[in-house]
């Protein structure tokens, strides 16, 4: 499986003069959590609701700070033909919560969550899990007997 089969298309983006007021309107907007800081379709760096929350607010940033000068400008990012495993191992790597996906030429085309990778591991449960819930609907277990510790006549002293 592909980085493309799973990201989110288009990323929401804005330009590096956008003010933090605005990121925050555009990210209620747009029911997202980050912003792609994009020039020309080449990412410029990623402005996060927790920037905003953390560099913005609590660094008592104005409102009309550009987001620029709050965002983070060396993201790791992937690529649209690398496999799902290169996107685990790069959310591992660096413990971030949403990495920007590139296509082959180097331009923005997409953002990968850690919760799209969810799905991902929800889906191989559910393979994984689907015969053997199948076998139990066919012949249902037997219900769990109480241990000696948990019986009436055991806890009284």
């Amino acid at each position: 499986m592909r980085v493309r089969e799973y990201m989110v298309s288009p990323a929401v983006t804005v330009s590096p003069e956008t003010s933090a007021r605005q990121a925050a309107l555009r990210m209620r907007q747009e029911a997202v959590g980050c912003l792609l800081v994009v020039v020309e379709g080449e990412l410029r760096g990623i402005v996060t609701d927790r920037d905003l929350a953390v560099r913005c607010l609590a660094g008592e940033c104005s409102p009309q700070t550009p987001v620029s000068e709050l965002m983070t400008s060396s993201v790791v990012t992937l690529e649209t033909a690398d496999d799902i495993a290169t996107a685990y191992y790069a959310f591992r790597k660096s413990g971030v919560r949403r990495l920007p996906v590139l296509d082959g030429r180097g331009r923005v085309v997409g953002v990968l969550s850690v919760d799209d990778l969810f799905l991902d591991v929800f889906q191989r449960l559910s393979d994984l899990l689907g015969p053997v819930a199948w076998s139990v609907l066919h012949e249902p277990p037997e219900p769990p007997r109480p241990s000696a510790a948990l019986r009436p006549s055991a806890r009284r002293r």
